[in-house]
């Protein structure tokens, strides 16, 4: 009987939260990374070097690192549904005024303010999936929810093509309708939020009371349990060392992730394609990486394993990059590429069910928060020394091995946590 009703719970509570919160994150990726094509023809039309625009591109990053660790911590405190409806709004708003950058210092203040803006949304839905969901379903949700990262690429990458072909339509460039158009379902779903979105099981009115009762109960024993060896203040998320590592690992994946975002469409582009070409090619690595992930997700989640799960999954995206500099025509990159796409999005599942097997509470809040934070300054480093490297070399191929490497050190730090959180706990305990 308890069995039946776990899986009627867990059902109801997937099909009311997951499909919503893979919308929300379907429109943020999209405003995040449509910088990547707009650049097809505003860097032109700008003047924008290839060091500039992967500075830029970058910068965004640093508004995200400096405002995700408070914005969780307000989430944690006034709830999801409030916040995350302030998020989408505000950075929908920023995101439609990129339309009217004229140079590279708007382009600077507009990317930084775009990162303040959506600061907290992504470990906001991580530390959101803790409430209503037990760790052992956590990585399989949490697969579903990012899928949309790669979704939003097989999805926006053609959209975004044929946006750019309104150039000239009302006096404006293809570009500007392009950051216009994107940003206005992220304005329109912040309000949605307000109206849907439940901040905890306690107040879930469209549970039936024993679903309720179970899902509670549930919870508050798992969170019981970890209370002897979790962290739960704010300091301790901050200052826990296991946080740090995994944010240097979070780094590498990020500049590999914002690495594609950013420079993919370009990196297609050269073998002499059209920006609408080049939108439906781009959709071609992540159509496969949506697949590879989830089924990498049930795997880990089914052996209980998270450490190998990651780290092989990073040596791929490694092995896909250094391809990717070696690819002499289209089918080879597209090729290299589809094994950076399915390597990125795979390792991030499980990835994210570690911080919660140590981490409560405020203490989930900042940790999870600091893990973004600094792990997305990655998305800062690989794009920003991909452009300075091919304004120096003329070439992506330098900066492709160096994002590599990044990946490999961050498979290295996956093992080396392991190991030394092997010391920190009895065997029959130790978390994987």
């Amino acid at each position: 009987m308890a069995s039946e009703l776990q899986t009627r719970v867990l059902r109801k509570i997937t099909l009311r939260i997951v499909p919503f919160i893979m919308l929300l994150y379907f429109v943020a990726f999209i405003d995040r990374v449509n910088i990547g094509f707009a650049s097809l023809t505003m860097n032109k039309d700008l003047g924008l070097s290839p060091a500039v625009y992967g500075f830029g591109a970058g910068i965004f990053f640093w508004g995200y690192f400096m405002f995700e660790v408070p914005s969780n911590i307000i989430l944690h405190k006034v709830g999801a549904r409030i916040w995350i409806a302030r998020v989408m709004i505000t950075w929908g708003l920023v995101s439609a005024a990129m339309a009217f950058v004229q140079g590279a210092t708007s382009f600077y203040i507009l990317r930084f303010l775009l990162g303040a803006a959506e600061a907290g949304f992504f470990p906001g839905i991580i530390l959101y999936l803790s409430y209503w969901f037990p760790a052992q379903q956590r990585a399989a949700v949490t697969a579903l929810f990012m899928a949309a990262a790669p979704l939003s690429t097989v999805l926006g990458s053609p959209l975004s093509g044929a946006l750019l072909e309104m150039d000239g339509l009302l006096g404006f460039k293809g570009w500007q309708w392009l950051f216009v158009l994107e940003a206005l379902p992220a304005v329109a779903l912040g309000f949605v939020v307000l109206g849907y979105l439940t901040d905890r099981p306690e107040q879930a009115k469209w549970l039936a009371d024993d679903e309720r009762n179970w899902l509670v109960q549930t919870m508050t024993t798992e969170n019981a349990q970890k209370a002897a060896t979790a962290s739960h203040s704010i300091w301790a998320g901050l200052a826990d060392i296991r946080v740090l590592a995994l944010s240097l690992v979070y780094f590498g994946t990020s500049a590999g992730l914002y690495t594609l975002g950013v420079w993919a469409p370009q990196i297609i582009k050269q073998f002499g394609l059209s920006a609408l070409q080049v939108g439906f090619l781009n959709a071609v690595p992540p159509t496969v990486a949506v697949i590879a992930m989830i089924l990498w997700a049930r795997h880990s989640d089914r052996t209980g394993e998270r450490t190998w799960h990651v780290v092989l999954a990073c040596v791929l995206a490694a092995i896909g990059l250094g391809l990717a500099g070696m690819a002499t025509g289209v089918v080879a990159v597209l090729m290299a590429l589809t094994l950076v796409n399915i390597g990125i999005s795979s390792s991030k599942p499980p990835l994210w069910s570690m911080p919660t097997m140590f981490l409560s509470g405020s203490a989930a809040a900042a940790g999870i928060a600091t893990i973004n934070s600094i792990g997305n300054l990655g998305g800062f480093v690989g794009p920003a020394m991909i452009g300075w490297i091919k304004e120096q070399t003329g070439s992506f191929v330098g900066g492709l091995y160096f994002v590599g490497g990044l990946l490999v050190l961050s498979a290295v730090l996956t093992l080396l946590l392991s190991r030394s959180q092997a010391t920190r706990t009895e065997p029959a305990t130790q978390p994987r």
